[in-house]
């Protein structure tokens, strides 16, 4: 006889640590969005790293990192998309599409990229150990970008 309660909470198990995996995807954009700069305690490891244009080390550098990018603006929106989460054990790689509008008055700038993120397990649930951004286009005013406008 098969012990089917094994091969279900293993897939369960799978399926959930996908979604949480994606769900802390949306909590990072979430985050940006609304300004919400603490709630990314709940996104990055303490000591992760991040390539976010400029090469990053600390959770408290990459929320300087965002909070100097977009605080002046009038408002963002963040999208991520086509999320692929690979799992093994206690670490996990995502990599999922985003789009970014930035708005500043009546300028707009458009960015597409992708993250590919490594995660780590914690006691408290899934955290980001690196994230790497890559543009993969733009369009409108780039000039939105430059705090202090």
């Amino acid at each position: 006889m098969t012990d089917t309660n094994s091969t279900h909470d293993t897939i369960g198990d799978t399926v959930t640590d996908h979604q949480q995996i994606i769900d802390l995807t949306a909590t990072y954009s979430w985050a940006l969005d609304t300004r919400s700069w603490d709630d990314l305690d709940e996104v990055f490891l303490p000591d992760a790293t991040a390539d976010l244009v400029w090469a990053l080390e600390g959770r408290e550098a990459i929320k300087e990192r965002v909070r100097t990018a977009l605080e002046h603006l009038d408002s963002s929106q963040h999208l991520v998309a086509t999320h692929q989460v690979r799992v093994d054990g206690d670490t996990a790689t995502c990599r999922c599409y985003l789009q970014a509008q930035h708005v500043l008055g009546t300028d707009t700038y458009l960015v597409g990229g992708k993250y590919d993120d490594q995660l780590v397990r914690t006691d408290g649930g899934w955290r980001i150990a690196h994230r790497a951004l890559t543009i993969l286009w733009g369009t409108g005013n780039p000039a939105v970008m430059r705090s202090g406008r």
